[in-house]
């Protein structure tokens, strides 16, 4: 029998998920653009912010001063901040996002953000005043103590973009990380200065003094920039742990007054399989103090039923949907067939209480995978088992055959009808930004380029990693955009589509996929041929296709090849 759970914030099983990278969604604040000085200690002769509109594998004259693509891209600076996300939002609205989930806004010296130097403070960078409050920083005093902390102005816009979310019927979370920090955190940074008689001695999981005075340290999958917080089995270290505690009441309960609605609606925790169970079910009854209907997810990359119980997080990002979904969707002369579909989409609904499952935050791409669009590109390297070989396919870095030019219309075909399954399939879909517009890249550093807006000119892709290829355009894919925003609206205009039960139908043709979704008395047939050539299905009862407006009758019909059908039955 199915696990029964009422633990999830009901709220979240309507959401529409839109992740923004911030640094690379849009220059709102030109004037509070970053410095070299803000993640480097040495000069970069010439360096500038990058132009937004600049082919991406193309160099600026100080980045081929340095060497090959690989060796400034980490450098780079776009400009992107939290004003850009703030005069943005209409245009999420007319997408028809109804949740922003951000990447890391907390003052950190990387493009990410991942490598903290506080968690009670917004990057100078984000908000409206960089110069202004790196003086007010400088000059706060601050400690770990709550008391001590000032509001700069990046961090009240960020309360300021809060309101606005939920003036709009939105919600917004944050990304916590609460693994690591970088070098520049504030009590590292006191570690490294004072070493055995800093107060902060004990925050970080050291293996030894060396007699000098220095200290070796664990960092993050042995990322030295990224030392990891002390820990027990079973909790983190006493100290960190009332840190993150008031952290989280900060950017929840700003104000402190008892009601959160001015807070954010929940967090996206980091690596949250490399933190300790006991600490995540604490923090867990800390936020649901303070906001009951707040919203937890994680980014767990296996199946993740030990952290999905009720007591420590209400989804994960849902990436053991992503591996079958893009493997069945897939060009490849090996593509998934749908019973092998049916069966991995069971294995992951079946790990988890069903409350679970509406929330998952169904994904095709992130911060940490290729596009889905130059994945789908890519055929020949699918179908996908796991993370690690999602993960490695498609990077670049160390060369490869991962082809990294503009996508084909047979990708673009496929990613339309992948879509059309996201927004029919139970879960909360999740949008990363510039996907519906047409952004294609491989995975990190490349999966991170900077936002297609309407209003800015790009120059054509000339380049890739390997030398020049043949121009191509590149510019935002209103067509795309315009089949995103049907495609959600019709998710949005029918309950049964976004809370109904699941049935799955069977046909012979193994690249056609069948399933009803129930609700109320209400059943919506769903028919996806994956396949190069039509395909005849026999409908049981007549109904109105939702995606056409078409009605049909009983008996059969023909579904084009990669078409769809979303059938509500009548009478």
């Amino acid at each position: 029998m199915k696990k029964k759970s009422e633990f999830v914030p009901d709220w979240a099983k309507d959401a529409i998920w839109y992740q923004i990278f911030p640094e690379r969604f849009r220059n709102g604040a030109p004037r509070s653009n970053p410095t070299v000085a803000d993640f480097s200690d040495r000069a970069i002769p010439g360096w500038k912010i990058m132009p937004w509109g600049s082919d991406w594998y193309g160099q600026q004259p100080w980045e081929r001063k340095r060497g090959d693509f690989f060796s400034s891209v980490y450098l780079r600076r776009y400009g992107g901040d939290l004003v850009g996300v703030f005069e943005k939002l209409d245009y999420l609205q007319d997408l028809g996002i109804t949740a922003i989930y951000l990447n890391p806004v907390f003052h950190a010296p990387s493009l990410h953000k991942y490598d903290g130097s506080s968690f009670h403070h917004v990057d100078p960078s984000f908000g409206p005043d960089r110069a202004g409050d790196l003086k007010r920083l400088a000059a706060a005093r601050e400690t770990e103590d709550p008391a001590t902390w000032i509001w700069t102005k990046a961090d009240l816009f960020l309360l300021k973009l809060i309101k606005e979310v939920h003036r709009r019927g939105m919600r917004i979370i944050l990304d916590g990380v609460f693994n690591h920090t970088g070098r520049d955190f504030f009590a590292f940074r006191d570690l490294l200065k004072n070493g055995k008689s800093s107060r902060y001695k004990n925050w970080y999981k050291l293996k030894g003094w060396n007699p000098d005075g220095t200290f070796s340290y664990d960092g993050w999958f042995g990322h030295a920039a990224l030392p990891e917080l002390a820990r027990s089995e079973n909790d983190l270290h006493p100290a960190v742990r009332t840190y993150v505690f008031d952290i989280t009441r900060r950017w929840m309960d700003p104000d402190g007054d008892g009601d959160p609605s001015d807070g954010i609606d929940g967090w996206r925790l980091d690596v949250a399989f490399c933190v300790p169970h006991g600490f995540w079910k604490k923090w867990r009854r800390h936020v649901k103090s303070i906001n009951p209907e707040a919203y937890l997810t994680a980014e767990i990359v296996t199946l993740a039923q030990d952290y999905l119980k009720g007591d420590e997080f209400d989804a994960v990002m849902n990436y053991m949907w992503l591996f079958p979904s893009v493997s069945f969707f897939s060009n490849a002369k090996k593509a998934m067939p749908a019973r092998e579909f049916r069966k991995a989409l069971d294995l992951v609904r079946n790990a988890y209480p069903d409350e679970v499952s509406y929330v998952q935050q169904n994904l095709f791409d992130s911060h940490d995978v290729g596009r889905v669009l130059s994945v789908l590109n890519n055929p020949e390297l699918l179908p996908i088992e796991n993370f690690d070989q999602y993960f490695h396919l498609s990077r670049v870095k160390h060369g490869g055959t991962f082809r990294t030019t503009k996508p084909d219309a047979a990708a673009l075909a496929a990613l339309r009808q992948a879509v059309i399954f996201q927004m029919t399939y139970p879960g909360a879909p999740m949008i990363y930004y510039g996907t519906e517009v047409g952004l294609w890249g491989a995975n990190d550093p490349c999966d991170r380029q900077a936002m297609l807006w309407d209003d800015i000119r790009y120059e054509p892709e000339t380049h890739t990693p390997g030398g020049k290829t043949r121009a191509k355009s590149r510019a935002p894919d209103r067509k795309l955009f315009a089949f995103y925003q049907d495609a959600i609206a019709m998710r949005q205009a029918h309950a049964v589509l976004r809370r109904g039960d699941l049935v799955w139908r069977n046909h012979a043709n193994p690249r056609v996929l069948i399933y009803d979704r129930t609700l109320d008395g209400l059943t919506v047939r769903v028919v996806l041929n994956a396949g190069t050539i039509p395909a005849s299905v026999t409908l049981p009862f007549r109904g109105v296709d939702l995606w056409s407006g078409h009605s049909l009758a009983r008996g059969p019909v023909e579904v084009p090849a990669r078409g769809w059908l979303v059938v509500s039955k009548l009478g």
